[in-house]
């Protein structure tokens, strides 16, 4: 029984003496990187190689890994102050696509290379709006994303990354210019519906005219649309070539025979008295 607890005690001492080991470092641990991930080997502080995916024994003594994550993200970049060329402040709210393609580059090169890049795109952003006035901005948003990102991409593949994409998320205007715009954008609105009307009513008159002229050439083709008219209605009562007024009409009895002319009598001749 005694020898069984010798065991036991020496198992427990040998426990804690590899824990303590492993707590110092000397004792090699298991370090895991995924497939999503690229794990950066430093040995004495020293950047050593690049790991891909797999399980590999480190001696946290000497060596240590830090695993860097390179899936595609979508960011929002918070909202920044741009002035344009014609002096109106408008804040723009971005959001940005990119991965890391060089881990190596992109955590030895800058502290954060995710703040790095925010810097990049916000002066692309004050470069492009800075040079263009405010109307040109709110017209072309999907142009400004895409010289943006062209103007970011160099940029970015300093620090080890890949810009995929930038985008406008949002123009803002202060309080007094958004009331001042939304009133310019009223006064447009009912400018194209004023001019759209005026050409309605020019080309109601053209064809008012066309159909006058056709009119005077052609007299019958009035008497065309009126029987066109005619077909297509109900219950309607036209007169069709009514004869002027001086025109004496025939007066006719019930079965169409003519009634006998009423005559005034004569007064009788010198011969018959």
């Amino acid at each position: 029984m005694g020898y069984v607890y010798s065991i036991v005690a020496i198992l427990l001492v040998l426990a804690l003496f590899l824990l303590l080991l492993s707590r110092v470092g000397i004792v090699p641990t298991w370090v895991t990187v995924f497939e999503f991930e690229r794990g950066l080997r430093y040995t004495r502080g020293r950047f050593r190689d690049t790991l891909g995916p797999g399980q590999y024994w480190v001696f946290p003594f000497s060596t240590t890994i830090t695993k860097v994550d390179i899936r595609p993200r979508l960011v929002s970049l918070p909202g920044q102050e741009v002035l344009s060329s014609d002096g109106v402040v408008v804040r723009v709210t971005l959001a940005a696509k990119y991965e890391v393609i060089e881990p190596e580059t992109a955590v030895n090169k800058v502290q954060d290379y995710q703040s790095a890049l925010y810097v990049e795109i916000q002066l692309g952003l004050r470069e492009i709006v800075g040079s263009a006035k405010i109307e040109a901005v709110l017209e072309k948003r999907d142009e400004i994303g895409a010289r943006l990102t062209e103007l970011a991409v160099a940029k970015a593949a300093e620090l080890g990354l890949r810009l995929l994409s930038v985008g406008i998320k949002d123009i803002m205007f202060p309080g007094e210019l958004k009331k001042v715009f939304s009133q310019v954008v009223k006064a447009r609105q009912e400018g194209l519906a004023a001019l759209e009307k005026a050409r309605g009513e020019t080309a109601a008159l053209r064809t008012l005219a066309n159909a006058a002229r056709l009119v005077d050439e052609k007299p019958a083709l009035l008497q065309l649309r009126l029987l066109q008219q005619l077909g297509e209605g109900s219950g309607n009562t036209v007169v069709i070539g009514m004869p002027p007024a001086s025109t004496p009409l025939p007066l006719h009895g019930r079965e169409g025979n003519r009634q006998p002319e009423l005559r005034e009598p004569s007064e009788p001749s010198p011969s018959e008295s």
